[in-house]
């Protein structure tokens, strides 16, 4: 299949950076510490804003503080956070105001991750902070668009967990998903699946020329 876009918009975790250690392991010291079942969360998380997760569990009183001790979690676990197949390859390719990076996490730790798995930080970054709603909601790949100065139904969306596709969806732009945390059958919303970001070639010129190769 092929994409002629304007832009490319990436989510972060699992589709550039492979952070699933570090993501599982900081769920699972937050649930202990509160005698939640570690797996029930996991089986929710992934694409979602931690304010979300966290609400599904805990009653308002307490969510301020359990996002801020997850948060401290995170920032203080990047050891084994790399950079995915190809991603360094493909974004060196793209023009910084061809591309943007929408995320359910926060800015400091998206920055962190992006930089222990040496990768660019893009100019554009929507991160949880930024938007009122997170993922499923639209709202993140609407202002990503926006910020870049194009319609975003002229924008690739690529993701790996059903709640960005959905968002993407929902946004209006064309969605490609990567299976690297999630079985492709799971991932069947997006227009294609690929494996990861090393079966897809982009070529820039006035568009960009996204082919999958499977």
């Amino acid at each position: 299949m092929r994409f002629d876009v304007q832009a490319i918009l990436f989510d972060i975790d699992g589709t550039l950076v492979d952070s699933t250690g570090a993501v599982e392991r900081a769920w699972r010291t937050w649930a202990a510490r509160r005698e939640i079942d570690a797996d029930t969360i996991l089986r929710v998380c992934h694409g979602r804003r931690s304010e979300d997760t966290i609400a599904r569990f805990l009653p308002d009183v307490h969510r301020a503080a359990a996002v801020s001790e997850l948060a401290q979690l995170e920032l203080s676990d990047l050891d084994d956070v790399v950079a995915l197949p190809a991603t360094q390859t493909l974004l060196k390719r793209l023009p910084d105001d061809r591309w943007a990076a929408v995320t359910s996490g926060s800015r400091s730790l998206m920055q962190a991750r992006l930089r222990a798995a040496g990768l660019p930080l893009p100019d554009v970054l929507i991160s949880a902070e930024a938007v009122s709603a997170g993922k499923p909601d639209p709202e993140g790949y609407l202002k990503a668009a926006a910020a870049l100065g194009y319609d975003i139904a002229q924008c690739l969306v690529i993701e790996d967990a059903p709640a960005g596709i959905e968002a993407g969806r929902a946004a209006g732009a064309h969605v490609l998903a990567v299976a690297t945390s999630h079985n492709s059958d799971q991932l069947s919303a997006a227009s294609a699946v690929i494996p990861t970001l090393e079966y897809c070639t982009v070529e820039c010129s006035d568009l960009l020329a996204v082919t999958t190769q499977v």
